[in-house]
């Protein structure tokens, strides 16, 4: 299984927020590209960014520092934030990412995620991002009655290269991610899932790594506390 170091940015800084609320943000570090570099020479197979000011306002904000994160790191990149329409998603994809993550727009757009899985085949992956159960979009504040699972099975069916899932009320809190709606997903979605959304630590990881269809973890604020140390982590899913 994949651990995959979130970076979430707002204003330019390394940042992360509780439950996705905006007014709860904690900045972990002013220099993104160090960050992208630290978590890289740590081991790191992949990373993880999320543009939040592109998040709230439907748009990306953060596409030059995006680059310049590709840039300075030997490992592949997924993004996302604001990404609701292809141009978005070329622009993305064009700053040098591995792939794009659509949210808000797959959700609302069916024929959008088709679009964009025939153009970039393989390289978009859908982010599932629910409260109790359903979807929540546009940066997290407006929830849908669209289940969670009906969400990733689009996605399967428009052949999205994975879904990641996150329990919105766990992100950022530290309470240890949604193990069982991570399993009903990987067993019933049909393509593979990403976990997203309170890892806590190590044991959390080894829990993820037990159920199958889910080929990885993304993990944020653990890792910027120290509460998780990546090098020990990824020994521990890979023993």
């Amino acid at each position: 299984m994949l651990i995959i170091p979130a970076i979430d940015l707002r204003d330019g800084r390394c940042v992360r927020l509780v439950e996705g609320r905006a007014e709860t943000v904690t900045v972990f570090g002013d220099d993104p590209v160090a960050m992208a570099r630290r978590w890289a020479a740590a081991g790191a197979r992949r990373l993880h960014i999320v543009d939040l000011d592109g998040a709230f306002a439907g748009e990306p904000r953060q596409l030059p520092q995006i680059a310049a994160i590709v840039a300075a790191v030997p490992v592949p990149v997924e993004a996302g934030g604001g990404l609701r329409d292809l141009a978005a998603v070329e622009a993305t994809l064009g700053a040098g990412t591995r792939w794009a993550i659509l949210g808000t727009s797959a959700a609302l757009d069916a024929a959008l995620l088709d679009a964009a899985c025939r153009r970039w085949p393989g390289r978009i992956l859908v982010g599932v991002d629910a409260v109790d159960g359903r979807v929540a979009v546009r940066g997290w504040t407006e929830v849908l009655p669209l289940a969670a699972l009906d969400l990733a099975r689009r996605a399967a069916q428009a052949g999205a290269g994975a879904a990641i899932y996150t329990d919105v009320r766990r992100d950022g809190t530290g309470r240890g991610p949604n193990l069982e709606t991570t399993a009903v997903l990987a067993a019933r979605a049909g393509l593979p899932i990403i976990a997203s959304g309170g890892i806590a630590s190590v044991d959390d990881l080894v829990c993820l790594a037990a159920i199958p269809g889910v080929a990885g973890a993304i993990v944020g604020r653990a890792l910027y506390t120290g509460a998780i140390d990546l090098t020990a982590a990824l020994a521990a899913v890979a023993a």
